[in-house]
């Protein structure tokens, strides 16, 4: 089996004030896929997502990563092999410089000076921040911030790369910028997002996630031609899919 998989059996969340945040969530993901996972707001997206590396952990179900259960045994390797960039980026840059954020993770791996300059000099590069690498992570953009918090999750070489709302926050060039990043990363892609529009031109394949179960997983554009599943899930079809007020004519 590739260690690529991502399969989850049966997956239960209540938090502890009794919210029931997933009922009983199973799928498949394969290597290369690009998966959205959608849903209104308190449908249970960034809560499934904090569970495919470890960050929440279960009341009951299974997770496996290709041929290994997410267990806190199997943990650390599955961190190396499941990327997860958060919503917030400020949740995930803590240290003085852009270079430091960078280079955390590969030196926690214990990987040599000249090995983790060489990622994160290469990383930087990649997605369009290498200009960066000096300043504290408190004066940058948005969007120079989102693309850091990328950086760090590639420095570990992740195969499998899972983001939450990666579009959230973002002015239409930084949007444009990131979905080419996310176009030319070439493992399996996981995210949720509320910018439908990006799912239409991203991912092949949609999650629906409704009141923390699974109510549809399929083909992008049929999700978003069914308007019985839409209205019941509180969802809308993307933009480029309503068609012009004026000539009648979308996607």
């Amino acid at each position: 089996m590739s260690h690529h998989i991502v399969e989850v059996k049966h997956l239960q969340h209540i938090y502890a004030d009794g919210t029931v945040a997933l009922q009983d969530v199973s799928f498949t993901i394969h290597h290369g896929e690009s998966v959205a996972i959608i849903g209104a707001n308190g449908a249970g997206k960034s809560t499934l997502l904090l569970h495919l590396n470890g960050y929440l952990t279960a009341n009951s179900g299974e997770i496996r990563i290709g041929d290994f259960p997410l267990t806190r045994k199997t943990l650390p390797e599955i961190r190396r092999t499941v990327g997860m960039v958060f919503q917030d980026a400020d949740d995930q840059l803590f240290m003085p410089t852009v270079f430091d954020d960078v280079a955390f993770g590969p030196f926690n791996l214990g990987l040599p000076v000249e090995e983790v300059k060489q990622r994160v000099k290469a990383v930087l590069e990649q997605v369009g921040a290498a200009h960066l690498q000096e300043k504290p992570p408190y004066h940058l953009s948005g969007g120079e911030k989102k693309r850091v918090a990328i950086a760090t999750v590639l420095s570990m070489s992740p195969d499998i790369l899972v983001m939450d709302e990666p579009t959230s926050g973002l002015d239409p060039f930084a949007r444009r910028q990131l979905m080419g990043l996310l176009r030319d990363f070439q493992h399996t892609k996981i995210f949720t997002s509320h910018d439908l529009d990006m799912v239409v031109d991203l991912c092949q394949r949609t999650i629906v996630l409704h009141q923390g179960i699974v109510k549809a997983d399929g083909p992008t554009l049929e999700i978003f031609n069914d308007d019985t599943l839409l209205a019941e899930c509180r969802l809308e079809k993307p933009l480029s899919m309503q068609g012009c007020p004026v000539c009648g004519k979308g996607r």
